[in-house]
């Protein structure tokens, strides 16, 4: 299915999972705008999307700034006219150690990457995608395996990875009548630097500490694609991608 014409927003597409989402969206015919604190980074990210002749354009952006949300797609209407999908992936975690002994600034940090720049780009989003002809869109939220079950010692993650399904849950009701569609995908232990320690070792409920194992980022990039690419009237509402053998229910 060709997605000629069609314009993606990639948060977080510095490294990692957004990186290799952008790469892979843009490979699939999508235009692509990323955004990312680190404008170097950014346009690592761009000349990596060399597989076509296509559109790009990277915005650094703090995605808990709303001026600096605003900014971005600001940006992405007078390059490209509209978004026809945000993939809401920026994200950062905190030290693993128990909740009296996280700074209250380390809490307010992950909130505001992990939670508030989710709402602040789902809202610019939507608003173009309401007003936009043709009208609607596509908001996939990078959730996690925490939006489920939690890992020891991941109060301020785990908190804002449950929030994310509510907020997923809250746009794919409000959207329906603007034709906006919203997805989450949980990931579990995919191979990026984030996750390099999951193979050295990390907290298991038990008390333990045990390597778990990961499994490659294609599969997140290709299974993005996949959801990024369905006719707005199928949805892929959440969907859960992880290494088979890692601990998942009940951490155990």
């Amino acid at each position: 299915m060709t997605q000629a014409g069609k314009v993606a927003v990639v948060t977080g597409a510095g490294s990692g999972i957004g990186r290799a989402v952008a790469v892979a969206l843009f490979n699939a015919g999508f235009d692509v705008v990323l955004a990312g604190r680190r404008q170097a980074a950014l346009d690592e990210t761009l000349d990596a999307c060399t597989a076509r002749p296509g559109r790009k354009l990277a915005v650094a952006t703090d995605v808990a700034d709303e001026a600096a949300v605003l900014r971005l797609f600001q940006k992405t209407e007078e390059a490209f006219g509209r978004v026809d999908v945000l993939f809401n992936n920026a994200g950062i975690s905190a030290p693993a150690v128990t909740i009296d002994e996280l700074p209250f600034e380390r809490w307010k940090a992950v909130v505001g990457v992990n939670l508030t720049g989710a709402f602040l780009c789902a809202q610019a989003a939507f608003r173009m995608m309401r007003r936009q002809m043709p009208r609607g869109g596509r908001i996939i939220n990078n959730g996690s395996i925490s939006a489920v079950t939690p890992r020891p010692f991941s109060a301020p993650y785990t908190s804002t990875k449950h929030a994310i399904t509510g907020l997923t849950k809250s746009l794919s009701l409000d959207g329906r009548a603007f034709d906006i569609a919203c997805s989450q995908i949980d990931i579990g232990n995919a191979e990026t630097e984030m996750t390099e320690p999951m193979a050295r070792g990390v907290f298991q409920a038990d008390g333990s500490v045990k390597p778990e194992p990961r499994f490659d980022l294609a599969h997140v990039a290709d299974a993005v694609v996949y959801m990024a690419s369905l006719p707005l009237d199928a949805n892929v509402q959440f969907m859960t991608l992880m290494a088979t053998k890692m601990p998942f229910v009940g951490r155990g």
